[in-house]
């Protein structure tokens, strides 16, 4: 797809270039969190768990072999970035992942365990203001997403968003100086900074990307074009400023609606007359045609059939 390419609005509003709102290849996830710490063999009575990181709402799967967990419970795991909290979601009964991409929790969590986690809350927000201090004073072009605390490492994250690769090497000594202990740096994407952050989305519910799922599926302007949806970046965009999660999780829906009937464009010869398909509502399962001389009507999909590979109106069809 050109980046130049225009499309028309659906609601006749405006024309616009809207290709900036797809993903960029070049953004990282913020994903693969598990430290290659996977299973070799997992015996079918072994419970599996899906476990949630809560500084970056990311799940993962993980096996324990002792008492059954419950939801809520804290218990220490492996990660990309070193040992860590995650909060039990519940067990799973199938899960159909490699078994290199589940790991193993190593113990439950203690009261000082959880006492150590509320006390680095703290330091994080302290630590968050400082680092945004120090990204003006060396004037880096990059947004401050948020820090953490590893439980058992000597390691602090911080994670940020930027448009081009940033050379952040003097900003990490400037780190290392105060907190005297290892510092790491991560560019995240603007989804993953949604993610993180979590909010509200135009619909007034949470981001899809924090509370319905953590996985981000890519999305693409077909998908809006596909829901007939207004090609405006206002309406189709999310305050991440990329297209909304929403059109990917609801694509497949529209795709399978679709099979069962006629396309805009196709001409359809019915009760004398020629008729063109002007609208497809895949939600309410109806079409509007219109004729040569100017009438309008809709009918239910389910009155349209395939005929030697054309499209036809069942007889006895009805208008709605």
């Amino acid at each position: 797809m050109s980046d130049s390419e225009e499309y028309d609005d659906i609601d006749g509003e405006i024309d616009e270039d809207i290709s900036s709102l797809e993903d960029s290849p070049q953004e990282e996830e913020l994903s693969s969190i598990i430290a290659g710490e996977g299973l070799d063999t997992l015996s079918p009575d072994t419970p599996v768990y899906r476990l949630r990181l809560l500084y970056s709402n990311e799940t993962f799967l993980a096996v324990w072999p002792g008492d059954s967990l419950n939801p809520g419970n804290m218990v220490l795991v492996p990660t990309r970035y070193g040992r860590d909290l995650a909060q039990i979601i519940g067990a799973i009964q199938k899960h159909g992942q490699p078994l290199a991409e589940i790991t193993k929790i190593e113990r439950i969590a203690t009261a000082e365990d959880i006492e150590k986690a509320k006390s680095h809350k703290a330091q994080e927000k302290e630590a968050f203001i400082l680092c945004r201090e120090k990204i003006e004073s060396r004037r880096l072009d990059m947004k401050l997403v948020s820090v953490h605390y590893l439980l058992e490492e000597a390691k602090i994250l911080f994670f940020f968003t930027a448009e081009n690769r940033v050379d952040f090497r003097d900003l990490v000594k400037d780190l290392v100086n105060v907190f005297k202990t290892r510092i790491e740096l991560r560019q995240i994407g603007v989804r993953d900074e949604g993610r993180v952050v979590g909010g509200l989305g135009v619909c007034g519910r949470a981001y899809c990307c924090h509370a319905v799922s953590d996985k981000l599926k890519p999305v693409s302007i077909k998908m809006a074009k596909d829901q007939n949806l207004s090609l405006n970046s206002m309406k189709i965009s999310g305050p991440c400023g990329r297209l909304l999660c929403c059109l990917a999780y609801e694509h497949l829906f529209y795709s399978e609606q679709r099979r069962f009937m006629p396309q805009e464009g196709c001409k359809i010869s019915w009760d004398g007359s020629l008729w063109r398909v002007a609208e497809v509502n895949a939600v309410l399962g109806s079409l509007r045609l219109s004729a040569e001389d100017g009438r309008v009507i809709q009918l239910p999909a389910s009155v349209f059939e395939k005929v030697d590979g054309k499209w036809a109106v069942k007889p006895g069809a009805s208008v709605l």
